[in-house]
């Protein structure tokens, strides 16, 4: 029997040829399979195309895949920022207290306009004391230093002003000197005078109100230079006393009657606080509604003059 020799396989190709036969449907789970009919050629008695199978290298085994990989960006991301409850709960009060506080310095100013204009009332439509005041000018001069007096310790002394219930007495007492001042210089001019007056400084402080609760402009920062004003106001008023015109009085009363609604502005967005640069501290609701007071009563006896 003649006996057949095959040449040994080429181990230096790029795939190795395997002697045995293995069926077509095995297919190794680790290995790729490679369809390459036309890079080996087909022989009488070799192994199917199909069953050549790519040789994988080997790798170094990694021992760090279950440890989790960070990346270089997620350390250079700042902390999440958390904000304090106590925060939003405190500027929510701080609001709450407030309105109450603006609702009770107008409440307290309510009151004074209302004693004032009833006193007013009273030296303009009641004969006997009308022509009383007329004929003793010493009454009005003797209430000046009272009212200075009460406006000083109202305004300088802290501990007074915010103490209960002195505070609300000395504001009282200031309220009846005040509306006595003006009933008695009231009293030299006609009733429907008074009353337009008392009328057109209702609406300008109306008007006046609103638009400092309503502008973004901050008029606190104008205090030191509303002060300046004033004092130069007041040398003019010296010179209209002295000089006697009456031109030199109506330009004297119209830059008073400006001066005066810009500081109600003023003293009513300092009442507000919030946003504005300086604000009335919470305790302090004598002292804004003698502010408002007092800026209402210089408005309505510069519109009389």
């Amino acid at each position: 029997m003649e006996k057949r020799t095959e040449p040994p396989p080429d181990y230096y190709s790029g795939a190795h040829q395997c002697q045995t036969s293995l069926p077509n449907s095995y297919v190794p789970a680790n290995l790729d399979m490679i369809s390459a009919p036309n890079l080996l050629q087909q022989e009488p008695g070799a192994v199917p195309a199909s069953n050549i199978y790519a040789a994988t290298a080997w790798s170094q085994p990694s021992f760090q895949e279950g440890i989790p990989k960070v990346e270089q960006s997620d350390l250079d991301d700042p902390a999440p920022e958390y904000c304090c409850p106590m925060e939003e709960t405190s500027q929510f009060s701080e609001k709450v207290l407030r309105r109450a506080f603006i609702k009770k310095v107008y409440l307290i100013l309510a009151v004074q306009l209302v004693i004032t204009v009833g006193i007013i009332c009273m030296f303009i439509y009641w004969p006997t004391l009308k022509k009383w005041v007329r004929y003793n000018s010493w009454f009005t001069y003797a209430l000046f230093p009272v009212i200075f007096v009460l406006v000083i310790v109202l305004s300088c002394c802290n501990d007074v002003r915010r103490k209960f219930p002195v505070n609300f007495i000395l504001l009282g007492l200031f309220t009846i000197v005040e509306g006595l001042m003006l009933g008695a210089v009231s009293a030299f001019f006609e009733a429907d005078a008074v009353m337009w007056a008392v009328g057109a400084t209702a609406f300008v402080t109306l008007g006046l109100s609103i638009f400092a609760l309503q502008s973004k402009w901050d008029f606190t920062m104008a205090s030191g230079i509303m002060v300046v004003i004033l004092l130069a106001l007041c040398a003019f008023g010296l010179l209209c006393a002295i000089i006697r015109s009456f031109w030199l009085q109506i330009v004297y009363a119209s830059l008073g009657v400006l001066i005066f609604a810009v500081y109600l502005v003023v003293d009513t967005q300092l009442m507000l606080g919030g946003k504005h640069r300086y604000n009335i501290g919470l305790e302090e609701y004598i002292f804004a509604a003698l502010n408002l007071y007092l800026d209402i009563i210089n408005l309505s006896s510069l519109s009389c003059n």
